[in-house]
């Protein structure tokens, strides 16, 4: 493909979570209103088979074949047809990590046939099993008891093993065989689901035992896995590809010089999440990250520090939480990666362990266990990457960390062992090479079990801070970091992906602007606690539970019981405080219900409205300001389902219901009153949809060329205004912690002076140039877009 066949990058594309529910038919009759809006492209959740009834597509059963649940390649082809009619590309999601263990397991017709055939099977090498540690078999924990005890449920029928809705293949010559016989004799071993904790011999998805990885690094293998997803590249059907979850492959720098290669350089980002002040590795071939670094700095400037240190006095004062169970951020989230790595991720600590100890026979295997442990708990990143000197530096500072917590000298040498087998530094051979890939790979399935879904749900003084690739314990972007950010941005890595909700964010944007705007007043929030304490005289089982759900019911807008309900249910067994997804509590779990009931979603509902009307105007200013700094700010941005209007949503499922759309926006939306849209329309729409007009209009005023260049507001309030031109034909300007603003006196003689020439205001029609002061740069709305002309 010559370069000149590349389609154009996006200048903003719209996520779509296509289900069975809302299948290619549903996203082709969205497409006149999703092109009105602005965007240039549709993003589209998975589109390969998947397990049947599957809502989000990342469980894939089959790579050589559309999804027929949402309309087969003849759907997704009319899709593409009609996006095209209307000025719109497609972007596809691709899972390169794992495949489904579905049920029946005939699903997954290359599993099927490793599981019949065993290590001589021709599909052996594509999933990542150790034979040996299973006795030469594959541990398929899918059992209710133990097999003694479920031996009454499984049956010989048609030619396969039948358990409840699973079906195994039975391996050549022992149909006949009697049960225990039958059962010893498969290259798989049924076993007691608890058992996959510390006796699982395959590569998973995290801790989904139900998703296998998949060895993508042998060539056979990614062009089995990707064929149709290239092949509808090179048709014209799509024009670019997110990569999911990059971190879990053995070589992600190797796999997407391949991709590169395979789909002709097309528009690629990849869902890579970056910690701290964490880069992207230098060299990678795609065009950067699916956005999750531009979130938590975009919600930071909406975040005041000082308010966060207040709200946690409230948090420990109300819930009385241990340092390491909730009350402090650092000692909590090391607690959780402790439990994560002896506990959920045992079996894969112990498969490093045996490639540990084959490399460096002459070490204790229990000081290597140890070392491995305390490493993989200090990690602040996901993983390193082979040849990356920064993540040589982060192996560094946690060796250090580590050796200096050990208890005698063997354990340094450990420590410094692990570091250097990770690094690659500790010679050549399988083993080692065995253990920096694996090394890789658990860490980052540590980090985002004992961060993301554990200590998040912990650790809860300001539930917007817990994001995906957030820092609870460093809230806030000043307005010097969140320029320096960008300017960066736009110097290594300007098609970027950027986003404020996913189907996999906590909670959405919306929500976690309303939960922002309490920094800006923590005596208003413990003021609502003890109120609604008070007045409902209900008490969760624990104060954690009450402070969460709270304050949950409180972002959500309206407290609904039906969504309420599961999404505090889902916190605390992710916290596993009290009871977990594996080993649940019924009589807690029926007491946070009851609570909830009782509580949020009772007669303190009004107490909740009551504050959210107090804070209206920091929550609009929040809102607004992230979704226009979002739209503008360097990177491509990613605008998820319904996120273009007011959107609360809280955890999946809940973020993840079909979509619905009405009619195409007018067209005319210049601002003022010929801009076409009623009175009543939302601002937030008008406003999404002038800054998507912009970007498709004016592609180069966004894009590598375009330039980012800051803007510096003069007098007494101006850390309070953030601004920046792009490409010299558009200024973004929002106010940040407008309640604190206020509270000091508003905006007084602060004054930005705008880059040279006329400058017209789109939100309010009005024409603006030279120096005005904020007050009249915000006359109507906490937010202005100003286009030059």
């Amino acid at each position: 493909m010559s370069a000149a066949a590349v389609p154009a990058p996006p200048t903003a594309t719209y996520r779509l979570q296509i289900q069975p529910g809302f299948g290619f038919a549903a996203a082709e009759a969205a497409v006149p209103y999703l092109a009105s809006l602005g965007v240039s492209h549709l993003h589209l959740s998975p589109v390969l088979e998947a397990v049947p009834g599957s809502p989000h597509g990342y469980d894939v059963v089959a790579h050589d074949r559309v999804r027929e649940e949402l309309g087969g390649e003849a759907g997704l082809r009319s899709l593409s047809a009609a996006a095209r009619a209307h000025g719109l590309g497609l972007v596809l999601d691709c899972v390169p990590n794992h495949m489904a263990v579905p049920a029946p397991e005939r699903l997954n017709a290359p599993l099927w046939d490793v599981l019949r055939n065993g290590p001589g099977s021709a599909y052996a090498h594509w999933f990542d099993i150790d034979w040996a540690a299973g006795g030469g078999t594959v541990m398929l924990p899918v059992l209710g008891g133990e097999p003694a005890d479920e031996a009454a449920a499984m049956r010989v029928q048609d030619g396969e093993l039948r358990y409840y809705e699973h079906a195994f293949p039975l391996r050549p010559g022992t149909e006949q065989l009697p049960l225990p016989r039958l059962l010893a004799a498969q290259h798989y071993t049924l076993a007691y689901w608890r058992r996959a904790r510390t006796e699982l011999n395959y590569r998973r998805f995290f801790t989904v035992s139900e998703l296998i990885g998949v060895r993508v690094e042998h060539r056979d293998v990614f062009d089995a896995t990707h064929g149709t997803l290239l092949r509808l590249l090179a048709q014209g059907v799509a024009d670019g590809l997110r990569i999911d979850h990059p971190d879990g492959l053995a070589d992600p720098a190797g796999y997407l010089d391949r991709l590169r290669e395979g789909c002709g350089g097309r528009w690629t980002v990849v869902e890579k999440i970056l910690c701290g002040d964490e880069a992207l590795p230098d060299g990678w071939s795609c065009d950067g990250t699916t956005g999750y670094d531009a979130l938590r700095r975009i919600d930071g400037l909406f975040t005041d520090p000082a308010g966060v240190r207040e709200l946690v006095g409230v948090y420990r004062e109300f819930t009385g939480a241990a340092a390491d169970r909730g009350g402090e951020w650092a000692p909590t989230a090391r607690r959780a990666a402790y439990r994560v790595v002896t506990g959920d991720l045992a079996a894969e600590v112990a498969r490093l362990g045996r490639a540990a100890g084959t490399a460096r026979p002459d070490l204790p295997p229990a000081a290597l266990g140890d070392a491995i442990r305390e490493v993989l708990v200090r990690m602040p990143v996901y993983r390193p990457y082979d040849g990356d000197p920064r993540s040589a530096a982060v192996m560094n500072a946690v060796a250090a960390s580590a050796g200096a917590a050990a208890a005698d000298e063997a354990g340094v040498r450990a420590v410094e062992a692990v570091r250097d087998l990770a690094l690659r530094r500790a010679g050549a051979g399988a083993a080692a090479e065995d253990f920096a890939v694996r090394f890789a790979q658990v860490a980052s399935a540590a980090h985002a079990k004992a961060a993301e879904d554990c200590a998040f749900y912990r650790y809860v003084p300001l539930l917007s801070l817990n994001e995906v690739g957030g820092e609870p314990g460093e809230p806030g972007t000043s307005v010097a970091g969140f320029h320096a950010f960008c300017a960066d941005r736009q110097a290594r890595w300007p098609l970027t992906g950027n986003v404020l909700s996913t189907h996999d964010t906590k909670r959405s944007a919306d929500v976690r602007a309303r939960i922002a705007a309490l920094s800006q007043d923590p005596p208003a929030w413990a003021g609502l606690l003890a109120r609604a304490t008070a007045l409902t005289g209900e008490r969760g089982p624990d104060p954690h539970v009450e402070y969460l759900a709270w304050q949950t019911a409180f972002g959500l807008g309206s407290p609904d019981a039906a969504r309420l309900k599961p999404a505090i249910l889902k916190s605390v067994r992710e916290a596993a405080l009290h009871t977990s997804w594996t080993d649940g509590d019924p009589a807690y779990e029926a007491a946070v219900e009851a609570f909830v009931e009782a509580g949020p979603c009772g007669p303190a509902r009004h107490d909740l409205a009551e504050l959210a009307g107090a804070l209206r105007t920091a929550t609009e200013a929040n809102a607004l300001g992230a979704a226009l700094v979002h739209l503008t700010m360097p990177g491509v941005p990613d605008v998820y389902q319904g996120t273009e209007d007011d959107y609360a949503a809280l955890v999946d499922p809940d973020n993840r219901a079909p979509a619905r759309f009405g009619p195409p926006l007018p067209r005319a939306l210049s601002g003022g009153a010929d801009d076409g849209i009623t009175a009543g329309s939302p601002v937030k729409v008008r406003m999404t949809a002038l800054a998507l007009r912009l970007r498709r209009e004016w592609p180069a005023a966004f894009g590598a060329d375009g330039g980012y260049l800051p803007l510096t507001a003069d007098g007494p309030a101006a850390d309070h205004l953030v601004a920046f031109a792009r490409g010299g034909r558009v200024v973004t300007a929002v106010t940040r912690l407008s309640r604190r603003l206020a509270d000091a006196g508003g905006w007084r003689e602060t004054a930005l002076t705008l880059p040279p020439g006329r400058w017209h205001e789109l939100l309010t029609g009005r024409d603006l140039e030279g120096t005005v002061t904020a007050r009249e740069l915000f006359a109507g709305h906490p937010v202005a877009l100003l286009r030059a002309g």
